[in-house]
């Protein structure tokens, strides 16, 4: 019986404990997450702006947004962005797949691939803002063999911005992912690839038979995570284009950003967020669907 009590008390000391740890986290997240979450509901139903007064406005925030070019434009070029999705995951499994071999000072190539996860996105924007500036090393080693004929200022250049944009972003990316498939790559049975080794299948059938179909948990958390920070996407744009020339490069979150802190119409921002939000969930909702149809069998 004493036994019992001191396992039971012990057991409330583990739990008090663990919620004294989380618990700092716990409200900052939700100060600084669910809260605005929350609050922006109702406010997306207002025309609240700093200035003047507050009053409730219906639905008029969300048809003004149908009929705003520049949000429609800014959904348009989210939606294109998530044309990287596809080759960030394809490229990032080739890297993990390469980065997972045992030889001779692989620790160091897998941390070069993920200096740049961990350096800051400012600092990815400038350097690249640099490179890819008419007068940058880019130009230079494209025009030395014969790729292009004149100077592109990539990031100026209504038909390259955009793409310029999506690269850097799917450039910084990939070391995150790498590293994500490389856990996976390393959970999957040994005994698995030496039997199919001994079966006679070549390197290629194992990564396509054994490799591929086992990480199929890591490729739909992969593809939903990356699918979301593409239409989130804002620190390269931001710091690199402010959405132009134009609205070529304009992103929903840059302008969500510009109606909120440079134009002060934050009833407005809210129901483009609101709007963002739903576009992500239903895309999350089909990635599930998807995912559930193609049977994925966690090991």
């Amino acid at each position: 019986m004493k036994r019992k009590r001191v396992a039971k008390l012990s057991r409330f000391s583990e739990v008090q404990t663990a919620w004294l740890f989380m618990g700092p986290g716990l409200i900052l997240l939700a100060l600084f997450t669910f809260w605005p979450i929350i609050y922006s509901v109702p406010l997306a139903f207002t025309n609240y702006s700093v200035i003047g007064e507050t009053s409730f406005v219906g639905f008029e925030n969300f048809k003004r947004a149908f009929s705003d070019i520049n949000f429609i434009a800014s959904i348009k070029n989210s939606l294109l962005y998530m044309i990287i999705v596809p080759f960030i995951q394809i490229l990032s499994i080739l890297m993990a797949i390469l980065v997972n071999r045992k030889i001779a000072g692989i620790k160091f190539f897998r941390a070069a691939f993920y200096i740049p996860v961990v350096t800051s996105m400012v600092a990815v924007s400038i350097i690249w803002g640099w490179l890819m500036s008419s007068n940058g090393v880019l130009n230079y080693m494209l025009l030395s063999i014969g790729i292009i004929n004149e100077k592109i200022n990539w990031l100026s250049d209504k038909d390259t911005a955009l793409w310029a944009l999506m690269f850097i972003t799917l450039w910084k990316g990939l070391g995150y992912y790498m590293m994500i498939y490389l856990a996976g790559l390393q959970a999957v049975p040994t005994d698995c690839i030496e039997a199919a080794k001994i079966d006679g299948a070549s390197n290629f059938q194992v990564i396509r038979k054994i490799t591929i179909p086992l990480l199929k948990p890591y490729v739909f958390f992969c593809t939903l995570i990356s699918l979301m920070s593409a239409i989130r996407v804002f620190d390269e744009v931001f710091v690199l284009t402010s959405g132009g020339p134009g609205n070529e490069t304009l992103t929903s979150s840059l302008y969500i950003y510009q109606q909120g802190f440079e134009v002060f119409e934050f009833g407005y921002s809210s129901a483009l967020g609101l709007i963002i939000s739903f576009i992500i969930m239903f895309f999350s909702i089909f990635i599930f669907l998807f995912n559930k149809k193609g049977g994925v069998n966690p090991y």
